[in-house]
Protein backbone atom coordinates (compact mmCIF):
# COMPACT_ATOMS: atom_id res chain seq x y z
CA UNK A 1 0.00 0.00 0.00
CA UNK A 2 1.30 3.55 -0.98
CA UNK A 3 1.60 5.86 2.01
CA UNK A 4 0.35 9.41 2.01
CA UNK A 5 -1.24 12.01 4.18
CA UNK A 6 -4.53 10.47 4.12
CA UNK A 7 -2.97 6.63 5.11
CA UNK A 8 -4.49 5.58 8.96
CA UNK A 9 -2.26 4.90 11.52
CA UNK A 10 -0.61 5.62 14.69
CA UNK A 11 -0.06 9.42 14.70
CA UNK A 12 3.10 8.59 17.50
CA UNK A 13 4.84 6.51 14.85
CA UNK A 14 3.79 7.77 11.57
CA UNK A 15 7.06 9.72 11.18
CA UNK A 16 10.23 8.52 13.48
CA UNK A 17 11.54 9.47 16.72
CA UNK A 18 14.48 11.61 15.97
CA UNK A 19 17.75 11.87 17.90
CA UNK A 20 19.86 14.12 16.04
CA UNK A 21 23.28 15.03 16.56
CA UNK A 22 24.76 17.97 17.79
CA UNK A 23 25.44 19.95 13.99
CA UNK A 24 25.53 23.74 13.36
CA UNK A 25 25.48 25.53 10.45
CA UNK A 26 25.91 29.03 9.19
CA UNK A 27 22.70 31.02 9.69
CA UNK A 28 20.66 30.75 7.24
CA UNK A 29 21.55 27.11 6.77
CA UNK A 30 20.76 24.06 4.58
CA UNK A 31 18.29 21.51 4.73
CA UNK A 32 20.20 19.59 2.24
CA UNK A 33 23.16 19.30 4.87
CA UNK A 34 20.80 17.96 7.62
CA UNK A 35 21.38 14.54 9.67
CA UNK A 36 18.79 13.37 9.42
CA UNK A 37 17.59 15.73 6.17
CA UNK A 38 14.03 17.04 6.98
CA UNK A 39 10.98 14.79 5.36
CA UNK A 40 8.49 17.70 2.76
CA UNK A 41 6.19 15.02 1.82
CA UNK A 42 8.07 14.61 -0.99
CA UNK A 43 7.21 10.71 -1.13
CA UNK A 44 3.95 10.92 0.81
CA UNK A 45 1.80 14.20 -0.06
CA UNK A 46 -0.96 12.89 -2.49
CA UNK A 47 -3.07 16.23 -3.70
CA UNK A 48 -6.37 15.89 -4.81
CA UNK A 49 -7.25 19.11 -6.40
CA UNK A 50 -8.42 21.16 -3.28
CA UNK A 51 -5.87 24.13 -4.74
CA UNK A 52 -6.55 23.77 -8.37
CA UNK A 53 -6.02 27.36 -10.26
CA UNK A 54 -4.66 28.99 -6.90
CA UNK A 55 -1.85 30.97 -7.28
CA UNK A 56 0.22 31.18 -3.95
CA UNK A 57 3.51 33.49 -2.92
CA UNK A 58 5.37 31.36 -0.44
CA UNK A 59 8.16 32.85 2.09
CA UNK A 60 10.50 30.92 3.24
CA UNK A 61 9.79 27.92 0.40
CA UNK A 62 13.35 26.73 0.64
CA UNK A 63 13.43 24.41 3.34
CA UNK A 64 11.05 23.34 6.02
CA UNK A 65 7.88 24.15 6.54
CA UNK A 66 7.58 26.64 3.70
CA UNK A 67 8.89 24.21 1.69
CA UNK A 68 6.54 21.28 2.45
CA UNK A 69 3.94 23.56 2.08
CA UNK A 70 4.79 24.99 -1.53
CA UNK A 71 4.63 20.99 -2.65
CA UNK A 72 1.63 20.24 -1.20
CA UNK A 73 -0.01 23.58 -2.91
CA UNK A 74 1.23 22.40 -5.92
CA UNK A 75 0.53 18.93 -5.69
CA UNK A 76 -3.17 20.30 -5.16
CA UNK A 77 -2.94 22.18 -8.16
CA UNK A 78 -1.61 25.82 -7.45
CA UNK A 79 0.86 27.54 -9.03
CA UNK A 80 3.49 28.76 -6.44
CA UNK A 81 5.66 31.79 -6.45
CA UNK A 82 8.88 31.18 -3.55
CA UNK A 83 10.64 33.51 -1.81
CA UNK A 84 14.08 32.74 -0.05
CA UNK A 85 17.40 33.87 0.78
CA UNK A 86 20.40 33.36 -1.96
CA UNK A 87 22.15 31.46 0.39
CA UNK A 88 19.67 29.27 0.23
CA UNK A 89 19.03 28.33 -3.70
CA UNK A 90 20.49 25.05 -3.66
CA UNK A 91 17.46 23.81 -1.20
CA UNK A 92 15.13 26.31 -3.24
CA UNK A 93 16.53 23.88 -6.69
CA UNK A 94 15.17 21.09 -4.99
CA UNK A 95 11.46 22.34 -4.12
CA UNK A 96 11.23 23.73 -7.76
CA UNK A 97 11.84 20.59 -9.41
CA UNK A 98 8.90 19.12 -7.43
CA UNK A 99 6.75 21.73 -7.85
CA UNK A 100 7.62 21.62 -11.36
CA UNK A 101 7.05 17.86 -11.80
CA UNK A 102 3.62 18.27 -10.51
CA UNK A 103 2.60 20.12 -13.45
CA UNK A 104 2.45 23.56 -11.80
CA UNK A 105 4.37 26.60 -12.64
CA UNK A 106 6.98 27.71 -9.89
CA UNK A 107 8.47 31.22 -10.08
CA UNK A 108 11.49 31.62 -7.64
CA UNK A 109 12.58 35.34 -6.22
CA UNK A 110 15.36 35.11 -3.84
CA UNK A 111 16.07 38.11 -1.58
CA UNK A 112 16.11 39.47 1.66
CA UNK A 113 12.83 40.10 3.41
CA UNK A 114 14.23 42.27 5.78
CA UNK A 115 14.13 44.85 3.37
CA UNK A 116 10.82 46.45 2.88
CA UNK A 117 11.41 47.65 -0.72
CA UNK A 118 12.30 43.88 -1.73
CA UNK A 119 9.23 43.03 -0.06
CA UNK A 120 6.48 45.06 -2.01
CA UNK A 121 9.46 44.02 -5.09
CA UNK A 122 8.43 40.29 -4.45
CA UNK A 123 4.59 40.84 -4.63
CA UNK A 124 4.72 42.56 -8.25
CA UNK A 125 7.18 40.03 -9.47
CA UNK A 126 4.90 37.44 -8.13
CA UNK A 127 1.65 39.13 -9.37
CA UNK A 128 3.66 39.35 -12.91
CA UNK A 129 4.60 35.93 -12.85
CA UNK A 130 1.53 34.09 -11.74
CA UNK A 131 -0.95 36.25 -13.46
CA UNK A 132 -2.19 37.38 -10.07
CA UNK A 133 -2.55 36.46 -6.28
CA UNK A 134 -5.00 33.98 -4.94
CA UNK A 135 -2.98 33.51 -1.51
CA UNK A 136 -0.26 34.76 0.76
CA UNK A 137 1.21 32.22 2.75
CA UNK A 138 4.04 34.06 5.26
CA UNK A 139 6.33 31.37 6.48
CA UNK A 140 9.92 32.55 6.93
CA UNK A 141 11.24 32.92 9.88
CA UNK A 142 14.34 34.03 12.32
CA UNK A 143 14.86 32.25 15.50
CA UNK A 144 18.12 32.61 17.61
CA UNK A 145 18.63 31.33 20.91
CA UNK A 146 20.46 33.08 23.65
CA UNK A 147 20.83 32.08 27.24
CA UNK A 148 19.31 35.75 28.70
CA UNK A 149 18.18 39.23 27.57
CA UNK A 150 21.59 40.71 28.28
CA UNK A 151 23.11 38.22 25.26
CA UNK A 152 20.32 39.80 22.82
CA UNK A 153 21.69 42.46 21.09
CA UNK A 154 19.49 45.17 19.21
CA UNK A 155 20.95 43.88 15.76
CA UNK A 156 19.39 40.51 17.06
CA UNK A 157 16.13 41.59 17.81
CA UNK A 158 15.75 44.21 14.92
CA UNK A 159 16.20 41.51 12.45
CA UNK A 160 14.20 38.90 14.09
CA UNK A 161 11.00 41.36 14.38
CA UNK A 162 11.91 42.26 10.70
CA UNK A 163 11.96 38.57 9.50
CA UNK A 164 8.74 37.40 11.77
CA UNK A 165 6.66 41.08 11.93
CA UNK A 166 7.90 43.49 9.35
CA UNK A 167 8.27 41.11 6.59
CA UNK A 168 4.43 40.01 6.67
CA UNK A 169 3.27 43.58 6.78
CA UNK A 170 4.86 44.79 4.20
CA UNK A 171 4.04 41.97 1.72
CA UNK A 172 0.50 41.77 2.77
CA UNK A 173 0.04 45.63 2.43
CA UNK A 174 1.57 45.49 -0.76
CA UNK A 175 -0.55 42.32 -1.99
CA UNK A 176 -3.90 43.52 -0.69
CA UNK A 177 -4.64 45.41 -4.19
CA UNK A 178 -4.14 42.12 -6.05
CA UNK A 179 -6.47 40.08 -3.50
CA UNK A 180 -9.64 39.50 -4.15
CA UNK A 181 -12.75 37.75 -2.59
CA UNK A 182 -12.01 34.18 -1.64
CA UNK A 183 -8.18 34.15 -1.20
CA UNK A 184 -6.67 33.77 1.79
CA UNK A 185 -3.63 35.08 3.91
CA UNK A 186 -1.97 32.54 6.16
CA UNK A 187 0.39 33.91 8.43
CA UNK A 188 2.54 31.91 10.85
CA UNK A 189 2.67 31.76 14.54
CA UNK A 190 4.27 29.19 16.95
CA UNK A 191 3.88 27.24 20.16
CA UNK A 192 5.89 29.86 21.48
CA UNK A 193 3.36 32.01 21.14
CA UNK A 194 1.96 30.99 24.69
CA UNK A 195 4.24 29.21 26.09
CA UNK A 196 7.58 31.18 25.56
CA UNK A 197 10.69 29.71 26.10
CA UNK A 198 12.98 31.48 28.08
CA UNK A 199 15.86 31.32 25.61
CA UNK A 200 13.87 32.21 22.66
CA UNK A 201 12.53 35.86 23.81
CA UNK A 202 12.21 37.87 21.43
CA UNK A 203 11.76 35.27 18.75
CA UNK A 204 8.46 34.21 20.85
CA UNK A 205 7.78 38.18 21.42
CA UNK A 206 7.12 38.12 17.75
CA UNK A 207 5.33 34.78 17.28
CA UNK A 208 2.70 36.34 19.63
CA UNK A 209 2.79 39.82 17.35
CA UNK A 210 1.98 37.72 14.67
CA UNK A 211 -0.93 35.87 15.96
CA UNK A 212 -2.40 39.17 17.31
CA UNK A 213 -2.09 41.50 14.44
CA UNK A 214 -3.57 38.18 12.26
CA UNK A 215 -6.50 38.32 14.41
CA UNK A 216 -6.81 41.70 14.15
CA UNK A 217 -6.55 41.67 9.83
CA UNK A 218 -8.86 39.00 9.69
CA UNK A 219 -11.61 41.49 11.46
CA UNK A 220 -10.77 44.17 8.88
CA UNK A 221 -10.34 41.90 5.88
CA UNK A 222 -13.61 39.51 6.11
CA UNK A 223 -15.90 42.37 4.61
CA UNK A 224 -14.16 42.07 1.81
CA UNK A 225 -14.21 38.15 1.52
CA UNK A 226 -10.74 37.88 1.95
CA UNK A 227 -9.94 35.42 4.94
CA UNK A 228 -7.13 35.94 7.28
CA UNK A 229 -5.59 32.61 9.96
CA UNK A 230 -2.82 31.28 11.40
CA UNK A 231 -0.63 28.59 11.95
CA UNK A 232 1.36 27.64 15.09
CA UNK A 233 3.47 24.76 14.73
CA UNK A 234 5.29 23.37 17.52
CA UNK A 235 9.04 21.67 17.45
CA UNK A 236 9.34 20.90 14.00
CA UNK A 237 12.64 20.22 12.25
CA UNK A 238 14.01 22.45 10.30
CA UNK A 239 17.13 23.99 9.23
CA UNK A 240 15.92 26.81 12.38
CA UNK A 241 17.47 24.32 14.96
CA UNK A 242 20.72 23.97 13.62
CA UNK A 243 21.59 27.70 12.91
CA UNK A 244 21.57 28.70 16.74
CA UNK A 245 17.69 28.38 16.79
CA UNK A 246 18.35 26.22 19.74
CA UNK A 247 20.94 25.17 22.45
CA UNK A 248 23.06 22.52 20.13
CA UNK A 249 23.68 20.93 22.74
CA UNK A 250 19.63 19.79 22.90
CA UNK A 251 19.46 18.69 19.56
CA UNK A 252 19.51 15.57 20.57
CA UNK A 253 16.81 15.54 22.53
CA UNK A 254 14.69 17.78 20.57
CA UNK A 255 10.70 17.53 20.46
CA UNK A 256 10.87 14.46 22.34
CA UNK A 257 10.92 15.46 25.76
CA UNK A 258 8.00 18.40 24.90
CA UNK A 259 5.46 16.83 22.91
CA UNK A 260 3.17 14.59 24.50
CA UNK A 261 3.32 13.09 20.86
CA UNK A 262 6.74 11.93 21.85
CA UNK A 263 8.65 13.22 18.51
CA UNK A 264 8.89 16.41 17.09
CA UNK A 265 7.10 16.89 13.64
CA UNK A 266 8.40 16.45 10.58
CA UNK A 267 7.60 19.61 7.97
CA UNK A 268 5.43 17.49 6.11
CA UNK A 269 2.99 17.17 9.24
CA UNK A 270 2.37 21.06 8.64
CA UNK A 271 1.45 21.26 5.31
CA UNK A 272 -1.67 19.97 5.22
CA UNK A 273 -2.83 22.96 7.71
CA UNK A 274 -2.17 25.50 5.46
CA UNK A 275 -4.25 23.50 2.52
CA UNK A 276 -6.85 23.41 4.69
CA UNK A 277 -6.87 27.07 5.52
CA UNK A 278 -5.93 28.06 1.41
CA UNK A 279 -9.15 25.73 0.42
CA UNK A 280 -12.81 26.21 0.29
CA UNK A 281 -13.41 24.08 3.03
CA UNK A 282 -12.34 26.51 5.49
CA UNK A 283 -14.62 29.31 3.75
CA UNK A 284 -16.54 30.12 7.16
CA UNK A 285 -12.92 30.06 9.17
CA UNK A 286 -11.34 33.33 9.87
CA UNK A 287 -9.12 34.76 12.66
CA UNK A 288 -8.60 31.17 13.70
CA UNK A 289 -5.31 29.86 15.30
CA UNK A 290 -4.75 26.47 14.13
CA UNK A 291 -2.24 25.01 16.61
CA UNK A 292 -0.09 21.97 15.13
CA UNK A 293 1.57 20.83 17.95
CA UNK A 294 1.02 16.87 18.98
CA UNK A 295 -0.72 17.49 21.50
CA UNK A 296 0.62 20.75 23.32
CA UNK A 297 -2.50 22.57 25.21
CA UNK A 298 -2.72 26.48 24.06
CA UNK A 299 -5.29 28.83 25.04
Amino acid sequence: MTRDQYTFDDPRTRFPVISPEVQQQPEPGLQSRMTPVPDLGESTYRGTGRLTGRRALITGADSGIGAAVAIAYAREGADIALTYLPAEEEDARHVIEVVEAAGRKAVAIPGDLTSASFCRTLVEEAVAGLGGLDAIVNVAGRQIWQEGIDRITDEQFDLTFKTNVYAPFWIIKAALPHLGPGSTIINTASLEAYSPAPDRLDYATTKGAINNFSKGLAQQLVSKGIRVNVVAPGPTWTALQVTRGVDPETLPEFGSSESPMGRAAQPAEQAPAYVFLASAESSFVAGETLNVNGGMVTP
